[in-house]
């Protein structure tokens, strides 16, 4: 290494020669003194000497590379030489002006690339990263800014104090979570009693969730195709569209128009009414518009003239003779005249009286016009049917008028739907509200051994000790009432059907009707 610093130094003595040839001649042109030559030998002389100890210094760090020199470009800004002509130190030379204190060797080149070097790595420990955010200017004026999700600009972080939890946290946790696993594995035992005693709710709600398979061709495309599936109208031949036997034709089909119903409901005219006086004096004109066109047919020879009136008020006035020479004869045919017109009003007001068939017919003819104006649908909520008598009345009432539903009876309580017109409805609404004791609680009758019928344990008269059963507390109570379009059950009301489980209930109520046993389970009486 000191060989190649010693030929280094040589070579840039050889440089330095050769650039002393050629600047003689242009010394020699110039108005220059001794004195200033040899002032600028010396410093050259200097220069050399000092290089040369850099470049010692220097190899012994890292090699020298094979540069060209170039010259040092002269800058005021550089330290100035003590003395001479105003010249700048040599950028090599400037670490010698500076302590070394601190800062690590570098190597310093005559070479451009060492000049590169030098100026990239201050250049690299001036520039800082910018580590500041944006300003509220440059935010504001960003056109994607939105005012309502917050401003970018991050907050500082405000010191929290430590929390230290408290003396038997966790253990109350854990006593908590524990008690909420009891609770849960005594509602497991509840269900799994319930399922073991068959009161369980929904036993049947797989049969929701059963969705049919769909078929192979709807109804409604049936006379459209020719096949019994969809996989014929692939063949535009199959297609029964316009072929003569297609059910699409070129008439339009007027359906027929159906009177509103708001027509139906309207109520007939009722008649003026009319005062006693108003009443009387129509029935004494009527009687004399009759009494006229009889006296004209009379008169006309079309009706014999009819027999006077006798009564024995009026008996010496009418008969007058007759009455004195035979008043026994008189008297009885006076009565018997008296008991001839009775006879004939009863006959006629007899003749004005319905049949049984007849009136059998104008019932149902009413029915039906009230069932014409729409079914009124009641439901109740019985707590106990144990008294015979109340079943009797409730189901021979309900035959009567001809009332449709269901009575379902249960462990727990009873629920009654009835359909019917508003006439019927309203008199049987009428019946149970009012009319039933349902307090009341009467022995069983002594009935025949074959008429006797089978009952369940809770519509038993007596308990399990052969005492009455108290119903003091029993009530019926109406938890629906509404209208339907048309009727749900389709049999009179006869008999109760007894359901042991809320499945069974729902079954024989139906899906449009088995919310009402919803409910009535959930049902609360209001006391007062």
């Amino acid at each position: 290494m000191l060989a190649a610093a010693k030929a280094r130094a040589a070579e840039l003595k050889a440089k330095m020669a050769g650039s002393k040839t050629l600047t003689a001649p242009s010394q020699q042109t110039s108005s220059s003194t001794p004195s200033t030559s040899s002032l600028t030998s010396d410093k050259i002389a200097a220069m050399r000497a000092r290089v040369a100890a850099a470049t010692s210094r220097a190899n012994a760090q890292r090699p020298s590379s094979a540069a060209t020199y170039t010259p040092p470009v002269h800058n005021d800004d550089m330290s100035k030489a003590r003395g001479g002509l105003d010249i700048g130190l040599h950028p090599s030379l400037l670490a010698d002006t500076q302590p070394d204190k601190g800062r690590t060797p570098q190597t310093k080149f005559a070479t451009v690339m060492g000049n590169r070097r030098a100026d990239s790595l201050a250049t690299q420990k001036k520039a800082q990263l910018d580590l500041s955010g944006p300003s509220m200017e440059e935010i504001k004026s960003n056109p994607y800014f939105d005012a309502n999700i917050g401003s970018a600009v991050a907050k500082s972080r405000a010191s929290r104090p430590l929390i230290f939890n408290e003396k038997g946290k966790y253990i109350q946790q854990a006593a908590a979570l524990r008690r909420q696993a009891q609770l849960e594995a005594m509602k497991k035992r509840i269900a799994e009693r319930a399922r073991l005693a068959g009161l369980e709710e929904d036993l049947d709600t797989d049969k929701a969730f059963i969705v049919p398979a769909p078929p192979e061709i709807e109804w409604w495309d049936e006379g459209l195709v020719n096949g019994s599936s969809y996989a014929a109208i692939s063949d535009k031949a199959n297609l029964k569209i316009d072929t003569p036997d297609s059910i699409i034709t070129v008439y339009i089909q007027h359906p027929v128009l159906i009177e509103p119903p708001q027509e139906k409901l309207a109520p007939a005219p009722k008649p003026m009414f009319l005062t006693s006086k108003e009443q009387a004096k129509l029935r004494r004109q009527r009687r004399q518009a009759d009494l006229k066109e009889q006296q004209a047919k009379v008169r006309l020879g079309l009706e014999p003239p009819p027999p006077p009136k006798v009564k024995k008020g009026n008996l010496m006035m009418v008969l007058g003779q007759e009455a004195v020479k035979d008043p026994t004869a008189v008297e009885a045919r006076v009565n018997r005249e008296i008991a001839e017109r009775k006879q004939k009003h009863e006959d006629t007001n007899e003749g004005r009286k319905l049949t049984k068939e007849e009136r059998a017919e104008k019932l149902a003819r009413q029915r039906a016009d009230d069932l014409a104006r729409g079914i009124h649908v009641r439901a109740y909520k019985i707590n106990s049917l144990a008294n015979v008598k109340h079943r009797f009345q409730i189901f021979k009432n309900a035959e009567d008028r001809e009332l449709t539903g269901v009575c379902i009876t249960h462990p727990k309580f009873n629920l009654l739907v009835v359909e019917g017109g508003e006439y019927d409805i309203r008199h049987y609404d009428h019946l149970l509200q009012k009319r039933i004791r349902w307090t009341e609680m009467e022995a069983p009758r002594s009935v025949a051994e074959g008429n006797r019928e089978a009952l369940t344990k809770w519509l038993e008269a007596e308990d399990e000790d052969g005492n009455l059963k108290d119903l003091s507390l029993n009530r019926c109570e109406c938890i629906f009432s509404g209208e339907e379009k048309e009727r749900t059950f389709r049999k009179v009301l006869r008999h109760p059907r007894a359901c042991e489980t809320d499945a069974q209930a729902r079954d024989v109520l139906g899906p449009r009707m088995e919310g009402f046993w919803n409910v009535a389970k959930g049902w609360k009486t209001d006391d007062f």
